[in-house]
């Protein structure tokens, strides 16, 4: 094993080994290629900003992970896996934006060095990094015994072990201090990207618990933050224009440590808050309170979705989609596992040690309230917020 610094103990990632496995067997395939680097890293320890090139990791029949990456990587994948040097592969950079060869054709190869070519291979066709370009040419190279395993990785990390919850606990912390110094500096005439700026710095500084300082991670979505009309919308970033008076804004951000993620969204409202707007907080708090109760052990993803919108449906609030999504481990560009969804329809199981963003956001025709928490399911009773930051909308007059 190379002497490297693991962020967990050789015994977790072989019951992670050992999970994933059963999974395989259960789906029918032998061989497994992950090329989301969320499951990488659970699975092998990787961790690099290499995805924006073809990358993965090989889960055999037997045997340690395999890490299959341009050379360049395979040298950040010896120092940052638990694997032996020999399970470790590069290839070549003129496979790289190659219109002559591709990658993929090199992956077919190292699938046959094992002996794996006649086994069942299962991929992720539903991924942000898997190509249908990378299919045709790996369907190609191997043949038809392909099948779709997308999410059977990502389900196996639903339940979070205790060290992955002690990461979900300093990223949680650092996202109040990031809520507490946005809620301390924004004010009319600043510029948003000064806001950002004063996010991003507290956010890699970090915090301190009982057992010391801790430095922040790069979240896998940038800081969201629109203002007035424009909060309407749920996915705007930020731009160089100064904050206007008399006008709500949200800001969408997570902590990040050791790439766990802990989001919490908070509102502020620059002024008065309009009559609407204060009405509708109070009745997002029941519901949220209402979330909350519901996630308990036993119940479903459903009994908190429908907790919440009963409320919502009391007061004769309108609102559509899904109100939460399981988080943890993740690289951009989302923090969510993409796997169950908290909405009526999802009969997904809750279970201890699951974790996930109940985000039960409001984005009416002019404007939008985001009052977020991420909530741990624990072994009886209703679910915990990781955070500790106050629950309401702020208002600076």
């Amino acid at each position: 094993m190379p002497d490297v610094e693991l962020d967990f103990n050789k015994e977790e990632y072989a019951a992670r080994l050992k999970a994933v496995r059963t999974a395989m067997d259960k789906a029918g395939v032998e061989v497994l290629f992950t090329c989301d680097p969320s499951n990488m890293a659970w699975l092998s320890g990787y961790d690099g900003w290499s995805f924006y090139v073809h990358q993965g990791v090989l889960i055999g029949p037997e045997g340690d992970p395999v890490f299959w990456g341009r050379n360049m990587d395979a040298v950040g994948a010896a120092k940052t896996c638990y694997m032996e040097l020999a399970d470790i592969h590069g290839y070549s950079d003129d496979y790289v934006m190659s219109t002559e060869r591709h990658p993929m054709q090199d992956l077919a190869g190292l699938i046959r060095s094992y002996g794996w070519q006649a086994r069942r291979l299962g991929v992720e066709l539903e991924n942000y990094y898997y190509s249908a370009k990378a299919h045709q040419v790996l369907q190609a190279e191997l043949g038809g015994n392909i099948a779709d395993v997308t999410a059977l990785v990502n389900w196996c990390r639903a339940i979070k072990s205790e060290t992955e919850l002690a990461y979900m606990r300093r990223a949680a912390k650092i996202s109040d201090l990031v809520q507490a110094k946005i809620l301390e500096t924004f004010e009319p005439g600043k510029r948003k990207n000064e806001v950002v700026a004063e996010i991003y710095h507290t956010a890699i500084w970090g915090g301190e618990d009982t057992l010391g300082r801790f430095g922040g991670d790069y979240a896998a979505i940038c800081p969201l933050l629109p203002t007035g009309d424009e909060a309407a919308a749920a996915h705007l970033t930020w731009n160089d224009k100064p904050v206007p008076d008399n006008s709500g804004t949200f800001f969408e951000i997570s902590g990040c440590y050791r790439r766990y993620h802990a989001p919490l969204c908070r509102t502020i409202w620059l002024g008065k808050p309009p009559a609407d707007v204060a009405r509708t907080e109070a009745i997002v708090l029941e519901g949220i309170e209402a979330g909350i109760d519901a996630a308990r052990p036993g119940n479903t993803a459903g009994d908190v979705a429908r907790a919440f919108y009963a409320v919502l449906n009391r007061h004769g609030v309108e609102r559509e989609g899904r109100c939460g999504y399981p988080i943890g481990l993740s690289y951009p560009p989302d923090w969510g596992e993409r796997t169950y969804s908290i909405r009526p329809s999802d009969t997904t199981i809750l279970k201890p040690n699951m974790t996930f963003h109940f985000m039960p956001a409001l984005w009416m025709a002019d404007w939008g309230l985001e009052i977020t928490e991420t909530l741990l399911i624990g072994a009886s009773g209703a679910a915990t917020p990781l955070s500790d930051y106050p629950r309401r909308l702020f208002v600076k007059n």
